[in-house]
C-alpha cells in the first residue's frame, strides 16, 4: 500500500511540474541504465558457466561431455521456464512484436529476470543461439512495465519497449547508434523526432552502464590494418550475392528444422532428440558451442589454423583446403544447430548465428579466393566483417542496423561503402525469393501476422465484437412473406437474417428480393422465406482480425456483411461503421 501511495503521490508531482516529455527522456535513462545491468549480468554470467564447464577440456582428446552438455543446459531451462516462471523460451523477437502489434505493449514481468536465467543456462551449456534476443526481451520488458508503474498509454509504451532494446542492444556489443536504428527498423513500426531522443538517451546509458561495470570488453576484438580498396567491389559484389543465397538457407533451415521438431507431441522427446543431436554435433565442430564469438575474433585476427585446433577430429590436418571444408561445414549445421535448440525448449535468438554464419562465409570466400591466387589478394578480416553486415540484413530484414552495427564495432567508417553496398545487394537477393523475414515467416507459422503499415496496425486494434450491429431483425426460413413485411414495417434496416431456431444462418434477404412481390396478397400467405432467401457474399467469423474481414469486404463488394460465432448467428457488420471506428481512432492517435 505504501508503495501504491508513493508512486500516486510521485505520478501527482510530475504532473504538476513536469512535462510529459521530460518525464519520457528520464524514464529512457533509466531503462538504458537496468537494461545494461541486465545485459552484463547475463554477459558475465553465460561466460562463467561455459568456462567452469570447458577450461579443462583438452583438444588432443575426445570431450564427450559436449554430448551432454547441451541436454542439461536445454533441460534446466525448460523446467524452469514452466514450472517457475510460466514463461517458455523459444524466439524472443517475434513475440515482443507481437505484443506491441496486438497486446497493447503490455509484456509480462515475469519476463524481466526470466529470460536472462534461461538463456544463460541455454548458452552457458553450449546452446548454439544468441543472447541478443533475450536480453531484447528482458530491456523490453523493463520498458513495457515501467511504463504500466508510471500508467503510460500503449504507444508510450511501446517507446520505453523500443528504449529498452537499443539500451540492451548498445550494452552488449557497444555500439549506441546501430542500437537506436535496430530498435527503430526491427521494433519500432514509426517513429518521429521526439520518440527518437529516448531512444538516443537509452543506448548511450545502456552502454555506459556496461562500460563502467566490465570496462571496453567488446564482442570483437581487431585492429583493421588494411585500407578499403575500390578494386575490391567486384568482389564485394559476388559476396552480397552469396550472403542473399546465405539469408534464404538460413531462414529455411531454422523454420524446416523447427517444423521437424515439432512433430514430436512430447516435450521430453523435443528435449531428448534436440539436446543429443547438439550434442553431437558440437562434439565434432566444437566452434558452434554457444554464441561463437570467439571463433570469429579467430577469423578475423587471421588465425585461421587455430580453428581446426578445437576439434580432436581435424587438429591433426594441416592441410587449407580441410579449413575450407570444415567452415563449408558451419555454415550449413548452424542454421540446424540454433533451431534445434530453441525448438527443444532452450532460450535465445538467432541474432548471434546470423551474425556467426555471415562471418564464416566472408572468410570462407576471402580465404578461398586467395588460395586461388588470382587478380589481387582480399583482406580477410574485412570480408569477415561486411558478410555478418549482409547475412544480417537478409535474415533479419534490417539493413540499416547491419551497417551501423558493424561500422560501429570496427571502431570506424573504413568499410562504410563495402558495407552499404553488401548490405543492400544481399538485402534485394533474399526478398527476390523470400518477402518476410524469419522473424514474420515465425509468427505467421503460428497463425500471426504483423500489420506492414501503420494504417493496418490502426485497423487491427478494431476488433469484429466493437462494430457488430445487432439491430438487424431475423426470420425463421418456414416464416411466410407476410411475417416478413411485418418485420419490414418496425425494422429500419433493409436486410433481414434468416436464422433457424438454433440461430444458425441460413441465408439473408433484402427489401429489393421482395419489392416485386410484397404488395401481393396471395403470395404473402403462399410464398415462404426459405425461398427467396440467398447466401450473403461473404460470412465473417467473431474471432476474425479486421485485416482478413476488410478483405472479405472488398472481394464481394458488399457494404454488409453478417457475423457467426461457434457457428451461430450474432449480427452484422457494415463497412462505414469501420471506417467511423477507424476515423475515430485516427484521431486519438494524433492527440496521444
Amino acid at each position: 500500500m505504501a508503495k501504491n501511495d508513493f508512486i500516486a503521490r510521485l505520478l501527482i508531482w510530475r504532473l504538476r511540474h513536469m512535462s510529459n516529455q521530460n518525464f519520457i527522456l528520464i524514464l529512457s535513462g533509466i531503462i538504458g541504465i537496468l537494461s545494461g545491468l541486465a545485459a552484463v549480468i547475463l554477459k558475465e554470467g553465460v561466460h562463467f558457466i561455459q568456462n567452469f564447464l570447458t577450461e579443462d577440456f583438452y583438444v588432443q582428446y575426445a570431450n564427450f561431455l559436449y554430448i551432454i552438455y547441451p541436454i542439461i543446459g536445454i533441460s534446466a531451462a525448460f523446467i524452469l521456464s514452466k514450472y517457475l516462471f510460466k514463461d517458455f523460451g523459444g524466439h524472443g523477437i517475434p513475440d515482443v512484436l507481437f505484443t506491441i502489434s496486438k497486446k497493447q505493449s503490455l509484456i509480462p514481468r515475469v519476463k524481466t529476470y526470466s529470460r536472462v536465467i534461461t538463456s544463460a543456462l541455454t548458452v552457458g551449456f553450449g546452446g548454439s543461439v544468441g543472447l541478443e534476443a533475450p536480453m531484447l526481451v528482458t530491456g523490453s520488458a523493463i520498458g513495457s512495465n515501467i511504463g504500466v508503474l508510471v500508467h503510460l498509454n500503449s504507444k508510450k509504451r511501446a517507446l520505453l519497449i523500443g528504449c529498452g532494446a537499443a539500451g540492451a542492444i548498445s550494452a552488449i556489443f557497444g555500439a549506441p547508434i546501430g542500437a537506436v536504428i535496430f530498435a527503430i527498423e526491427v521494433i519500432l513500426m514509426e517513429i518521429s523526432t521526439a520518440s527518437f531522443i529516448p531512444l538516443l538517451i537509452a543506448s548511450v546509458t545502456g552502454s555506459l552502464t556496461s562500460m563502467i561495470l566490465i570496462g571496453r570488453d567488446r564482442v570483437f576484438y581487431f585492429d583493421l590494418q588494411d585500407s578499403f580498396e575500390a578494386s575490391h567491389m567486384p568482389y564485394y559484389l559476388v559476396l552480397g550475392i552469396l550472403c542473399g543465397i546465405t539469408s534464404l538457407y538460413f531462414s529455411k533451415a531454422v523454420m524446416q528444422t523447427e517444423k521437424i521438431m515439432e512433430g514430436f507431441e512430447s516435450q521430453l522427446l523435443r528435449i531428448l532428440y534436440g539436446g543429443a543431436l547438439l550434442g553431437f554435433v558440437l562434439f565434432f565442430f566444437p566452434p558452434i558451442y554457444g554464441e561463437g564469438y570467439d571463433t570469429l575474433n579467430m577469423l578475423i585476427r587471421g588465425e585461421s589454423s587455430q580453428l581446426l585446433d578445437k576439434s580432436p577430429f581435424f587438429s591433426a590436418i594441416e592441410n587449407p583446403y580441410m579449413i575450407l571444408f570444415f567452415l563449408a561445414f558451419v555454415i550449413l549445421i548452424k542454421p540446424v544447430a540454433s533451431a534445434l535448440t530453441l525448438s527443444a525448449g532452450g532460450a535465445g535468438g538467432i541474432f548471434a548465428p546470423s551474425l556467426y554464419v555471415g562471418g564464416i562465409l566472408g572468410f570462407l570466400f576471402a580465404f578461398g579466393k586467395n588460395m586461388i591466387d588470382f587478380h589481387i589478394p582480399l583482406p580477410l578480416a574485412h570480408f569477415t566483417l561486411v558478410a555478418m553486415c549482409g547475412v544480417m540484413a537478409g535474415v533479419q530484414h534490417a539493413p540499416l542496423s547491419a551497417i551501423f552495427l558493424i561500422a560501429e564495432i570496427t571502431g570506424g567508417y573504413e568499410l562504410f561503402v563495402p558495407l552499404m553496398f553488401v548490405s543492400a545487394i544481399s538485402f534485394v537477393t533474399k526478398t527476390y525469393y523470400q518477402k518476410d523475414s524469419l522473424y514474420t515467416l515465425q509468427l505467421k507459422e503460428k497463425g500471426r501476422y504483423l500489420p506492414e503499415t501503420p494504417d493496418q496496425e490502426l485497423l487491427d486494434m478494431i476488433s469484429i465484437h466493437q462494430v457488430i450491429e445487432r439491430d438487424l431483425l431475423p426470420i425463421h426460413p418456414n416464416a411466410r412473406l407476410k411475417d416478413l413485411i411485418d418485420l419490414v414495417k418496425i425494422s429500419k434496416r433493409n436486410i433481414f437474417p434468416v436464422v433457424d431456431e438454433k440461430r444458425h444462418l441460413r441465408g439473408i434477404i433484402t427489401l429489393d428480393d421482395i419489392r416485386d412481390i410484397m404488395f401481393d396478397a396471395e403470395k404473402q400467405e403462399t410464398v415462404q422465406i426459405q425461398s427467396l432467401m440467398h447466401s450473403p457474399p461473404e460470412i465473417l467469423s467473431a474471432d476474425e482480425n479486421m485485416q482478413k474481414a476488410m478483405e472479405k469486404f472488398e472481394k464481394s463488394g458488399a457494404w454488409n456483411l453478417p457475423v457467426v460465432e461457434d457457428g451461430r448467428y450474432i449480427g452484422f457488420v457494415s463497412k462505414s461503421r469501420i471506417f467511423n471506428s477507424y476515423r475515430k481512432r485516427l484521431i486519438r492517435k494524433k492527440h496521444e
